[in-house]
């Protein structure tokens, strides 16, 4: 994996799971492409950092997985300040400028690899 993109997936993790607003706003690009279970769309660097507040996420990294040279899936054990177990999930990271510019939540490996893969064939037929 190229050691840009795994470096602004490992910030955007560390920003997260700190809470840290501003440390959120400065992980994302601008804007910063989100999907997750209440909906999809691009986002300003400020309402994600107010999503890092609202959800009380963690998430932490469980396995890793190169796609292309700014595309990752990893897959995480996510909790919320109401979890009383984790739940395993799966992100898929687009980085660019050393910035997470995309960031979508899937429900399994198996489907945000398949969802990387789209994305990576659509990237290479611009």
């Amino acid at each position: 994996m190229d050691s840009s993109l795994r470096a602004a997936i490992e910030e955007w993790h560390a920003s997260v799971d700190s809470g840290d607003l501003e440390r959120s706003a400065r992980a994302v690009g601008d804007p910063v492409v989100v999907l997750g279970p209440k909906g999809a769309g691009s986002i300003t660097p400020a309402q994600f950092a107010e999503w890092v507040q609202r959800s009380g996420i963690t998430l932490v990294p469980r396995s890793w997985h190169a796609v292309s040279e700014h595309l990752a899936v990893v897959e995480q054990d996510a909790t919320w300040p109401e979890s009383t177990e984790p739940m395993r999930v799966a992100t898929v990271f687009r980085a660019a400028g050393g910035k997470v510019t995309a960031a979508l939540r899937m429900p399994d490996l198996d489907a945000a690899l398949e969802l990387a893969h789209i994305c990576r064939e659509m990237a290479a037929s611009e």
